[in-house]
């Protein structure tokens, strides 16, 4: 009687069990995929590579390597915290992938030595707008270390860093401008900086980390015969000088992609033609004795003159910049508080060199002038 109680009451409860799984429960209405999907986490994030030490100043990236579980989806988006001693440059990583992993590189800047890689949160973006669950990934702390550079060191650290033109004209009686174009890679160009001049600015910078360019000026005394200065080479682990002759020359600025001094070899082969011909006429003169002849000796006198003696003053209206060099988004050093009547020494593309009251030389655009 015993054992069939006990048989009894272990069919009941066999028979209850299967009521409950088959029964409305809180996951009856779930497909099981979808419930393992939604409890499952999409992505799993690690570092690909922490640098071992960094320079202060130095730019280095930071690789996310992401498996996603999810075949299909819109995007990866990252929220970052908790940085310390770092600033991110860019505002969103670049993406590499490869197989079934996503590669996500962001570049940062070590700003101090007390240094630590932000958290990153990582969550994904679905087609159909379903929310998965964030993946969160710890920063760890950075060996940032800072270098003892002389006082020559121009506060550019790089893979590299070339002149790739320079110019040098006079800036007033004491000092010369010296401007160059500098391109770098894997480098904050926008932090170079000369010690022992006299004045110094970014005239123009393509703010690109990777291959960076810059069009720099310097204003240095007329005793300098070099431009010289420092910076520390990533690759070669050592600090690299970099020197720029002082070789003055007169001709005018052009543009801030070509430095080179001015080709004026056609103005002066015009001359030359012209003197010819006033010369012919002379001879013709004298020979013929017909004064009608003069003209031909009149008008390439002229000429020349046009040429070989440009107008000496010019006005600008009160207002005007006056420009470093000649370049509309340049360094503006001076306005005019007033009508402004100035010496001229030269002209290019819609620009005139001008002498200042002080003696400086400046660049005026050519719509400022008080006519127009």
């Amino acid at each position: 009687m015993i054992k069939l109680l006990f048989i009894w009451l272990f069919c009941s409860s066999l028979v209850f069990a299967n009521a409950n799984v088959s029964g409305d429960g809180a996951n009856a209405d779930v497909p099981y995929e979808e419930a393992i999907e939604e409890a499952s986490k999409a992505l799993y994030l690690n570092f690909e590579k922490i640098p071992q030490r960094v320079l202060k100043g130095e730019v280095f990236p930071i690789t996310i390597k992401t498996l996603c579980v999810i075949q299909d989806f819109d995007d990866i988006q990252y929220k970052l915290s908790n940085m310390q001693g770092l600033k991110m440059l860019g505002d969103t990583p670049s993406r590499v992938k490869d197989a079934k992993y996503y590669y996500d590189t962001f570049y940062f800047i070590a700003t101090s030595q007390n240094a630590k890689l932000p958290d990153f949160e990582a969550t994904l973006i679905h087609t159909s707008k379903k929310n998965y669950q964030s993946t969160q990934l710890s920063g760890e702390t950075l060996n940032v270390i800072s270098l003892n550079p002389k006082s020559d060191f121009s506060n550019i650290i790089a893979n590299s860093f070339e002149i790739v033109e320079y110019k040098t004209t006079s800036y007033d009686a004491t000092h010369n401008i010296v401007v160059f174009v500098a391109t770098a890679q894997n480098c904050d160009i926008s932090a170079l900086k000369l010690g022992g001049v006299y004045k110094q600015g970014i005239e123009s910078v393509t703010n690109s980390f990777t291959d960076a360019k810059i069009t720099y000026y310097a204003i240095i005394g007329k005793s300098v015969q070099t431009l010289s200065f420092s910076y520390f080479n990533l690759i070669k682990n050592r600090f690299i000088f970099v020197n720029i002759p002082i070789i003055v020359n007169d001709d005018s600025v052009t543009t801030q992609s070509d430095l080179k001094p001015k080709d004026q070899s056609n103005e002066i082969l015009k001359m030359g033609a012209a003197a010819i011909v006033a010369f012919v006429a002379f001879i013709i003169i004298l020979w013929r004795r017909k004064y009608i002849y003069l003209v031909f000796i009149a008008l390439p006198l002229a000429y020349i003159l046009s040429i070989a003696l440009p107008s000496k003053e010019v006005c600008i209206k009160e207002g005007s910049a006056i420009y470093l060099l000649p370049m509309s988004n340049g360094t503006i050093f001076e306005q005019a508080p007033k009508e402004y009547h100035l010496q001229k020494e030269a002209e290019v593309k819609g620009w005139t060199k001008v002498q200042l009251q002080d003696q400086k030389i400046g660049w005026v655009k050519n719509e400022d002038f008080c006519s127009n």
